[in-house]
């Protein structure tokens, strides 16, 4: 029988059980399994000695695990994986879950189908190769913007009334996209976002991939909570069954300065401009901003990217 060192039968126990678990509950459920028994030592405290590993593993850049900083800590595998359990040994063949059957980048269509629809929203795609300064520009765009124009609808007299006491009805939006959710990038991506999309009236963390378990879900809405973002699902199967999550924490007042800063993307800068002619002329120039695409059209698009892989 193989023997496991309690790495590996943390790394074995985690991968079976995703959920973040204490040193205690690793140990507990490798011992209702019977892992235990091939462990090659196990001492007075087996649970302490696997706890004292875990703690020394994840302060190394390299280790397969990491930890919520919770009392106590709860560790969960950087990559999530899927287990063949081997009739041989305990210790099971791990392989990594395959990644979702499509690019970030394919989500782009998506997400600004889904704003338009459901935002009312016209979206511009930023590319981050055209910013000026690209030292400065880790952690500063977002991957998609957008604007809702609350004078679209109204008639001309409110309108020109709307003007002339100053009032700009619009609702500017930040979107960062992500393939995937999981604990595993969960902070950063949470601290990307805040980056990202904290000077809009409302900011949005997209994922197609949101790991479906409870403990994640209530990490995911007390981040959302404490930072104001909001998470959208986008649905890949059928498009208009993307949803809001946890909804975004409006804020009336935009961040100017971080406004300023971001138009060291030429796209964004665009964008503003397209906006403000927009407003002058009383004409959304509708083709100036992302295509939206039809529902048959990403249905076609996502059903071809299953197929390709």
């Amino acid at each position: 029988m193989a023997k496991l060192t309690f790495l590996q039968l943390a790394q074995k126990v985690l991968s079976e059980s995703p959920t973040p678990r204490s040193p205690e509950e690793i140990w507990q459920f490798a011992l209702a399994r019977g892992y235990t028994e091939a462990l090659e030592s196990t001492g007075k405290t087996p649970s302490i000695s696997l706890g004292s590993r875990l703690y020394t593993s994840v302060k190394d850049p390299q280790s397969l695990f990491s930890a919520i900083d919770e009392r106590p800590k709860r560790f969960y595998l950087k990559e999530p994986t899927v287990v063949q359990v081997a009739p041989s040994s305990p210790l099971a063949a791990i392989a990594p879950i395959a990644p979702p059957p499509f690019l970030e980048k394919d989500l782009h269509p998506l997400l600004v189908y889904y704003a338009k629809h459901y935002l009312n929203a016209y979206c511009k795609t930023l590319n981050h190769s055209h910013s000026n300064r690209t030292k400065f520009a880790e952690w500063l765009h977002p991957d998609i913007v957008g604007c809702h124009f609350q004078t679209e609808d109204w008639c001309s007299e409110t309108s020109a009334l709307s003007r002339a006491v100053g009032a700009t009805h619009i609702s500017l939006y930040a979107f960062e996209l992500k393939r995937k959710l999981s604990f595993s990038n969960l902070r950063e991506a949470f601290f990307q976002a805040v980056s990202n999309a904290s000077w809009a009236n409302e900011g949005y963390l997209c994922a197609a991939d949101i790991y479906p378990d409870p403990e994640f879900t209530t990490e995911l809405k007390r981040l959302s909570s404490a930072f104001g973002i909001g998470i959208l699902k986008l649905d890949t199967a059928n498009p208009d069954d993307s949803e809001i999550l946890f909804p975004a924490k409006r804020k009336e007042t935009l961040d100017w300065e971080s406004i300023n800063k971001l138009c060291i993307n030429k796209d964004f800068s665009t964008f503003l401009t397209r906006i403000r002619l927009d407003l002058s002329s009383q004409e959304i120039r509708k083709e100036q901003y992302d295509p939206v695409p039809t529902a048959e059209a990403l249905h076609a698009c996502f059903a071809a990217s299953d197929s390709s892989h």
